[in-house]
């Protein structure tokens, strides 16, 4: 069985995940930030809802808050788009990868250039040095 190809998305959705989405952590980031907008989130807060290291998360939230989804405050982080045409971008793609998770997936996939480097390189992000 075949996986849906990343062009079975809205082009739309794939140019805003080509541009602002770097990896699935950063898309399971930006959906609980958006899941509760008004709400402000430590890293460590993060850290323990989604299961993942600190190193990863604030790498995430780095990249979430220079593509303007999210900002920054006392050391908390929220959802906030930098514009409606974000936010409204934000909502198709939480759509998309509800009603097509693999596509979504593929598409963040097929950004890397190589996929063995980008599993190899996760391990760097949670502090594994050769």
């Amino acid at each position: 069985m075949n996986s849906p190809p990343a062009s079975s998305l809205d082009p739309e959705i794939v140019a805003f995940i080509e541009g602002a989405i770097p990896s699935v952590w950063a898309l399971e980031t930006l959906l609980l930030l958006r899941r509760s907008p008004a709400a402000s989130w430590t890293p460590e807060t993060l850290v323990y809802e989604l299961r993942a290291s600190a190193p990863l998360v604030n790498d995430c939230l780095q990249r979430l808050q220079q593509a303007g989804l999210a900002m920054e405050a006392d050391g908390s982080f929220r959802y906030a788009p930098a514009s409606p045409r974000l936010g409204a971008l934000c909502e198709g793609l939480e759509a998309a990868y509800r009603e097509r998770p693999v596509a979504v997936v593929n598409a963040i996939a097929s950004m890397r250039p190589d996929p063995l480097k980008g599993f190899a390189d996760s391990f760097r992000l949670g502090g594994w040095k050769p």
